[in-house]
């Protein structure tokens, strides 16, 4: 059995408190470890955002992470390259730590080049992402529609809920086939709350995989 060190991380305090997404990650890592043979001997998390170039200094658990992983002469495992950032400068920095990263759904052979070049197109995706709410904006705006906080916020906060959705693709995934009934309850009774810390229904289990589409 190989060695390795599990790193985990949420952008925001309510994802944090709500459980959204580090489940997710939780199943991604085990799914992983099992499936190719790896161990974790410890598990770091934080909630904490990506964004800045000080982003190492404000994510003790990631500098936690590395400094065990390179006493161990073990790599460190997340569950999806945005965990650890979409800034290819930053994940360029990581490198530069000589301890090697795996993520789980780029597969165990993906090398430091690989993610280089995912890192690139993380990044170049969230320019987009960013673009196109400027955009909306921008429209509504010609179109006569008072741009105060609300119709703002709006637009933002469906950008995040579908990035919020994304998190919960990979156990999604092993519900595929169920019914959003289903879902909903085994949701529920993985103590995975809503966005806005609710229970799961139907409803809002097709919400999600609507997002996802």
């Amino acid at each position: 059995m190989k060695t390795a060190v599990a790193y985990i991380r949420v952008s925001t305090q309510r994802q944090g408190k709500s459980g959204l997404g580090l489940e997710a990650q939780q199943s991604a890592l085990a799914r992983f470890g099992e499936a190719e043979g790896y161990q974790f001997t410890a598990t770091y998390q934080e909630v904490e955002t990506a964004k800045g170039d000080d982003a190492l200094e404000r994510r003790p658990q990631l500098a936690a992470a590395i400094k065990a992983a390179r006493k161990l002469k073990a790599p460190v495992v997340v569950a999806k390259l945005c965990r650890l950032s979409r800034d290819v400068h930053f994940v360029s920095g990581l490198m530069a730590h000589k301890v090697p990263f795996i993520v789980t759904e780029l597969g165990a052979d993906a090398d430091p080049f690989m993610l280089h070049i995912y890192a690139a197109l993380a990044e170049k995706e969230r320019r987009l992402i960013s673009q196109r709410t400027r955009d909306a904006l921008a429209e509504a705006k010609k179109n006569g529609a008072k741009l105060g906080g609300t119709r703002a916020q709006s637009i933002a906060n469906r950008d995040e809920a579908i990035q919020r959705a994304e998190t919960l693709a990979p156990i999604l995934k092993e519900l595929e086939g169920e019914s959003a009934r289903a879902i909903a309850r085994a949701l529920n009774e993985r103590k995975i709350s809503t966005p806005r810390g609710k229970p799961w229904s139907a409803v809002t289990v097709l919400r999600v995989l609507a997002r996802l589409k």
